[in-house]
Formats: C-alpha cells, structure tokens, sequence
C-alpha cells in the first residue's frame, strides 16, 4: 500500500501523541501503530486518538489491568492492545 505525505505526516503527529513518559505505556501504544494502524479503518482509528486523549493515570490502570475502560470501545481496544505480542 502506498502512503501519501499526508499519510506519513498524520502517523508522524500520533506518533507523537503516543508519548507518555511512561516506558511501558510508550512501548505498547507504538508496537500497536507499527503493526496495527496502517491496516484498520478510520473509525478504529479515531477510538485510538481517543484513548490518546485519556489521563495517563487512567491508561495505565486499564493496561495493567487493575480496571477496565466504561467505554466498551475503548475497552476493546487496551484489550487487543494488551493481547499484541512484544518484539
């Protein structure tokens, strides 16, 4: 699949977004734009600009899995996110 700059330059911007000073946040929310965010569709893609908008106290609860998201999208995702294997 090609990408366009417009492509390349969105995925630069979240990229960006993804950066939580927090290591383990970090390294998930990039393995999943690595493997994941070229292929899904644009909606998957908001409900992932979605979770990059909450508290990063929140993220970590739900990755870690002390709680779970009350948006089931949301919840759906840190699970698949969660599920991704490392390296």
């Amino acid at each position: 699949m090609m990408t366009t700059s417009s492509d390349a330059s969105e995925l630069r911007r979240v990229r960006w977004r993804c950066r939580r000073g927090m290591r383990e946040l970090d390294q998930l929310f990039e393995r999943w734009l690595d493997r994941e965010w070229a292929a899904v569709s644009d909606a998957e893609r908001g409900v992932f600009l979605r979770l990059l908008d909450c508290e990063d106290d929140k993220l970590w609860h739900w990755f870690m899995g002390h709680e779970a998201a009350s948006d089931a999208e949301l919840d759906a995702l840190v699970r698949r996110i969660r599920a991704l294997p490392p390296g």
